[in-house]
């Protein structure tokens, strides 16, 4: 059996191989499935049927893969949200995604008004020695122009293989004239872990769980002890606002770094003997220095294990708004030709035997942003009770929509002020909710 990949996150069989695992699951059933095999068999003669009708009367002549293809991944999606087929290339980019690095330039990008804008360029990367600042408009790549391109097909053109090069043409506000600008691609880190001092706190910021997470968590903590020292680190915040979340066993590696016995988290599926269990395994790396995480609307899936886990153990005190409640388990199959399948196989648990599914985790302590008045009424997560097709919560207590702003500028974010505020033992301000802030896309290439 191939490996599998197990994600909280997003095949090529032909219709032959299909038929033939069924067949040969058919053939080593028990007599009392023979009815359900034929039915089964009856709908699978009536996707050949339909199948060949369309080969042979569509009005122009369909790429017989892409049928497949498409009818496989309509096949998954009927499912829930998150089983989906990927073919080649997705299932690529996924796998870039989950390692952490890729061949590329090193600068965020974000889509404004059709235009490729820079968000920022990543230190030491062809990007930031090239002399790219914040700001600055991307309108060419290699000669094509990049207005009318989705972002990810603008980031697509911008990554590649180490040591090939790519020529950027930018417009930059205080210039006449458009740069021309030759790069060459090196491997580019991206970095899910985030962190300064705040004084006497640290603070951590992860943006997703991909395989570095871990490693760049335990390294950060590190680095603040040594900054700030030891005898005057009043706790740490570890910020999840806003993470989609990734791996499983990265959320579990996070969870491990601040605890020092007991279950992490817990997977059941269709089956009781698929039930798993996770358990810390090492010691607190922070000894007992105080925690405290934020959570909001856009905190999902490895974001809530973590949450989760180090609530049951009150080993952190949860600041913010409910989180989104993504609690299934997607197992990434390769198949077929360098395609996947990524599939809901199970939902996950906290250590207490609470799942989050479609439902969210509550923090201890409940602070709404304050929200500028062009963002009123747009600050909202509509969570994962929203999405159409979802997996119920196994207790039926399915809820949905949680504020998920986050003020750009520290010193007016009144979340990671009130954590800060917690850890010296200040008094702790709330504000009310005043309303889904603009969803803007970035990307790093």
């Amino acid at each position: 059996m191939r490996k599998s990949s197990l994600l909280l996150l997003g095949a090529m069989l032909g219709a032959s191989a299909a038929t033939l695992g069924l067949e040969t699951r058919f053939l080593t059933s028990e007599p009392a499935h023979a009815a359900a095999a034929g039915d089964t068999y009856r709908q699978l003669n009536l996707f050949g049927d339909v199948f060949e009708r369309i080969r042979s009367d569509y009005v122009e002549k369909p790429d017989d893969g892409k049928l497949v293809e498409a009818a496989i991944n309509g096949m998954l999606t009927s499912l829930d949200p998150h089983s989906s087929y990927m073919d080649a290339k997705s299932f690529r980019d996924m796998q870039v995604n989950t390692k952490g690095e890729f061949g590329g330039l090193g600068i965020e990008v974000t889509m404004e008004d059709g235009l490729i804008k820079v968000i920022s360029p990543i230190a030491d990367t062809p990007a930031s020695r090239a002399g790219i600042l914040s700001g600055d408009i991307i309108t060419q790549i290699d000669g094509d122009a990049v207005q009318g391109l989705t972002l990810n097909q603008a980031v697509d053109k911008m990554r590649g293989a180490v040591k090939t090069s790519v020529k950027l043409t930018i417009v930059r506000k205080d210039r006449k004239d458009p740069l021309e600008l030759k790069l060459t691609r090196e491997i580019i880190q991206v970095k899910s872990v985030k962190f300064r001092p705040e004084d006497d706190v640290g603070y951590v910021q992860i943006t997703q769980f991909n395989e570095q997470t871990t490693e760049n968590l335990r390294n950060a903590l590190d680095t603040l002890k040594k900054d700030i020292g030891d005898d005057k680190l009043k706790g740490y915040v570890l910020d999840l606002r806003n993470d989609p979340g990734g791996l499983l066993d990265q959320a579990i590696g996070v969870c491990d770094t601040f605890l020092d016995k007991g279950e992490i988290v817990s997977t059941r599926g269709r089956n009781p003997e698929d039930t798993k269990r996770w358990d810390a395994r090492h010691t607190d790396v922070t000894k007992g220095k105080r925690v405290v995480v934020l959570i909001n609307g856009g905190s999902a899936s490895a974001s809530e294990i973590v949450a989760g886990a180090l609530q049951d153990h009150k080993r952190a005190t949860l600041l913010g708004t409910r989180s989104f409640g993504k609690g299934s388990v997607q197992t990434i199959i390769p198949v077929g030709n360098d395609a996947a399948i990524r599939l809901t196989t199970a939902r996950y648990y906290t250590p207490s035997g609470r799942s989050i599914q479609a439902k969210g985790i509550e923090p201890d302590i409940k602070v709404l942003e304050a929200i500028p008045d062009e963002l009123k009424g747009k600050d909202e997560a509509k969570g994962e009770a929203s999405l159409r097709g979802h997996l119920s919560n196994d207790k039926g207590e399915d809820l949905s929509a949680s504020q998920a702003y986050v003020a750009t500028d520290p010193t007016k974010d009144t979340q990671l002020i009130a954590a800060l505020d917690l850890l010296r033992g200040k008094a702790i301000t709330k504000s009310e909710p005043t309303s889904e802030p603009p969803k803007v896309e970035t990307k790093e290439n």
